[in-house]
């Protein structure tokens, strides 16, 4: 014979007061409607104070503070992030002068460079996979490969010599580069490689040693930028594996070099949370202070709309910039 459970008996549930209770939402947290023909600003005002939302106008407030204030506001970018056809967003903040530096894995100067040279980018993998034609572009490998290899016997980094050769070369969209505005404004780009990940390091025309040692030198000047992080911001938008590890590099030895990069935001933006950005970007460098924010979404959206919102939160008369925080509707 079976045991039969006795039933929980509900009525010595102890309530407590639903007014007392502490609550995460609240009315004035909620939406504002749209209004036909109203502002951005009054659209951003009018997210609701809410997870994302309220991380996405923190991570705004965070850098037109940075910007006003001028410290250093550091981007990283994965390739993705121009594919899509963000390089003029970042190039309108470089030209603000909001972005201070900018760091990017060795496929965005592929990207960069064949969108200044040709207009396009982006082959079929898949296809041209199939019959060993992947990669083999001639014109992308002879420029990238000529400038590194110049870049190396000039002393100077892999992104400063890309930067160089698509400002002062044959390339008739270079107005939309990424490393072309970096060599011209003057900003900090450096390219972070790992041998054998991108399509010129197939080509004969490709020097091991240059690439090593631009790269190299492209670390330690990243590491001079994030010597200078306290107070400012950074984000990693779009790699999961090679900026965070090299950004985490940089900061330690930044840190153990003496410099005091202790509070600062740190802001990862993908599709999804991934490992590293979410421990090497967010997590572990903001122990000591500052804050840490994953925002979640496709590039293509969420990046024009942090963008735009920079731009509107920093004051724009001549020879004078501020930062006001977004406003909320009351």
């Amino acid at each position: 014979m079976s045991r039969r459970t006795p039933p929980i008996d509900r009525t010595k549930v102890k309530t407590v007061s639903a007014r007392r209770r502490k609550s995460k939402v609240a009315v004035g947290d909620e939406a504002s409607p749209h209004a036909a023909g109203a502002s951005f600003a009054g659209f951003l005002a009018g997210l609701p104070d809410i997870l994302g939302a309220r991380d996405l106008k923190a991570a705004i407030a965070a850098t037109a503070r940075a910007h006003a204030e001028g410290k250093t506001v550091l981007f990283g970018l994965g390739a993705h992030v121009i594919k899509v056809g963000l390089a003029p967003v970042i190039v309108d903040l470089m030209e603000r002068g909001v972005i201070t530096g900018i760091m990017m894995n060795g496929a965005g100067c592929v990207h960069d460079l064949e969108l200044a040279l040709m207009g396009r980018t982006s082959e079929d993998v898949a296809e041209s996979l199939d019959d060993g034609s992947f990669g083999m572009a001639r014109e992308t490998s002879e420029h990238l490969n000529g400038a590194i290899s110049r870049g190396y016997a000039e002393g100077i980094g892999m992104g400063a010599a890309v930067g160089q050769e698509i400002l002062e070369g044959r390339y008739p969209n270079k107005g939309r580069s990424i490393l072309a505005a970096a060599a011209r404004l003057g900003t900090p780009v450096t390219v972070h490689v790992a041998i054998g990940t991108d399509i010129h390091h197939m080509h004969a025309s490709a020097d091991g040693a240059a690439l090593g040692a631009t790269s190299y030198l492209d670390f330690e000047t990243l590491t001079g930028c994030v010597a200078t992080l306290q107070d400012g911001v950074v984000f990693n938008v779009g790699s999961a594996v090679i900026l965070p590890e090299v950004f985490l590099k940089a900061l330690s030895l930044a840190r153990n070099l003496g410099h005091p990069v202790r509070k600062f935001t740190a802001v990862d933006i993908d599709f999804i949370r991934q490992y590293r950005p979410s421990v090497n970007v967010v997590g572990r460098p903001t122990r000591l202070g500052g804050r840490g924010i994953s925002l979640v979404g496709h590039h293509e959206i969420l990046l024009p709309l942090l963008a735009a919102g920079v731009v509107e939160s920093i004051a724009k008369p001549p020879g004078r910039r501020t930062a006001r925080g977004p406003k909320r509707k009351g």
